[in-house]
């Protein structure tokens, strides 16, 4: 049975379990299912590496004693094992340090839930996921190229669609970052992590010896806040060879920014931070007052100033009312253009996050230590006999051979203009400038129309926002 039909069949079984209650649940429950099938297969591998290696799962958590047998516990027996003894082991694990395979374990499981209440059901889970070997080179392809389409599934789970950016997106992102071997490489916003994999692969290429395999494993990190994503990430990770995944499980903003010191700068940012979330009061605190606001993505842009080292490089996908936005938002973009020289923005078409979202989005490109004097536009065309992207049509990598192969030679032509800082700052630091070559008076198809009106209607609410937050920060300083 392939791998898709196998994980198919078990989110048939799962929506017989009464305990289980929609899509976000059933994904949850089988994501630390196959965690522990994942890390058990990747601990056989160890062993037979490593003679002298330990796990930090006590003998009788271990995958294989209670779960690889077939005609092994069930029922009653099994659901007991699992909420009684299974669950409590591995939240608690003894004697683990920060860094470590055990202390992986105790960060996946410390805020997972076990929501089945049939142990026949699940005995019958577990029996199709031992049918995967993740030790296997073909089994590990298949199930990685499943992983892209569990990921897209992700979107039709309520708001869990915000933890997915297209594959096509962040191998572009980390093409023209180009991570070198030896740099530190982070995504504060990890999500599932897609950045980081395509970081890896593209840091691997540059590996050619074991040594140098083991530097790209320890130049990658993340911070991601919430539980199903982190989980999602370090599996993702350990599938792409990586030993102990260093992905915190902690939210990026709780920590004050003048905590951090020089030798905590990496080299490489690359991230899609969550837009049109909004933080805790308390967060605010950790930032300076001028940049305080409850607008999560504005905040991770301070952050990713601050974490930037000089000469460090950026990538990040930000929506349009970051660009026009006013108030906190422009005096982050001033601090953007006179810290970092703001290359390029690519301003991707409507649907690229479809359905999770409509709203046009950018991918900013910038290096820090130097002010922008110019920044160029770039605007990504849908391809031929296309108005849209949708979930059975993504954006391609193939697509990006255009802004690829002007990358290096810039010349305007009808996709690609750019500004000067000044005029920029004439207008108030408003980042959104339309492409001069678009002829305004061109007919609109009526969807396109729709969305720009749509687009508008957030522009109000975005600069609305604004004023809020102006007014609060002044009403707090009274």
């Amino acid at each position: 049975m392939s791998i898709s039909n196998i994980i198919k069949s078990i989110q048939d079984i799962m929506r017989q379990d009464v305990g289980v209650d929609g899509d976000a649940q059933r994904i949850a429950q089988l994501v630390w299912m196959i965690f522990l099938k994942i890390y058990a297969d990747k601990e056989a591998e160890l062993e037979f590496v490593q003679d002298d290696y330990q796990s930090p799962i006590p003998e009788a958590l271990h995958w294989e004693n209670w779960a690889s047998d077939a005609e092994g516990m069930t029922g009653d027996e099994l659901l007991e094992f699992v909420n009684n003894q299974l669950f409590p082991g591995l939240k608690e694990l003894q004697d683990v340090e920060s860094g470590t395979r055990g202390h992986i374990v105790m960060e996946v499981f410390r805020d997972s839930y076990n929501y089945m209440k049939s142990g026949t059901l699940m005995r019958q889970i577990i029996n199709k996921i031992n049918e995967i070997d993740f030790n296997s080179s073909e089994n590990r392809h298949l199930f990685n190229d499943f992983y892209e389409t569990f990921l897209k599934d992700l979107q039709s789970a309520g708001n869990a669609g915000e933890f997915y950016t297209p594959r096509a997106v962040t191998q572009f992102m980390v093409d023209m970052t180009n991570p070198r071997l030896g740099e530190k490489v982070l995504d504060p916003a990890t999500g599932t992590g897609g950045f980081l994999k395509s970081s890896i692969e593209h840091l691997m290429k540059q590996a050619n010896t074991a040594k140098e395999r083991k530097i790209v494993q320890e130049s990658i990190m993340g911070i991601e806040k919430k539980q199903l994503p982190h989980v999602l990430a370090v599996t993702n990770l350990i599938l792409h060879d990586v030993d102990i995944p260093n992905i915190r499980h902690d939210n990026s903003l709780s920590r004050p920014i003048r905590d951090y010191s020089v030798k905590e700068k990496v080299d490489v940012i690359v991230t899609n931070p969550p837009f049109g979330g909004i933080e805790e009061d308390g967060i605010q605190a950790n930032f300076p007052a001028s940049f305080r606001t409850k607008e999560t993505a504005d905040l991770f842009m301070v952050l990713i100033l601050t974490l930037l080292k000089e000469d460090g490089r950026g990538a990040v996908v930000l929506p349009d009312g970051f660009l026009f936005g006013e108030g906190v938002k422009t005096r982050i973009k001033e601090k953007l253009l006179e810290e970092c020289n703001l290359h390029t923005i690519v301003r991707l078409p409507n649907g690229v996050f479809s359905p999770y979202t409509g709203i046009r989005t950018n991918l900013l490109f910038f290096t820090k230590g130097e002010p922008t004097k110019e920044v160029w536009y770039f605007e990504h065309p849908y391809p031929d006999g296309q108005k849209s992207y949708s979930k059975t049509k993504p954006i391609r990598i193939e697509e990006f051979d255009l802004e690829k192969h002007w990358w290096n030679n810039r010349e305007e032509n009808e996709y690609a203009w750019k500004v000067s800082v000044e005029d920029i700052k004439t207008h108030n630091y408003n980042l959104d400038i339309k492409n001069p070559h678009f002829e305004e008076d061109e007919l609109l198809d009526p969807s396109v129309a729709l969305q720009n009106y749509k687009e508008s209607l957030e522009r109000v609410k975005a600069t609305k926002q604004c004023l809020v937050d102006e007014l609060s920060a002044i009403v707090k300083g009274v």
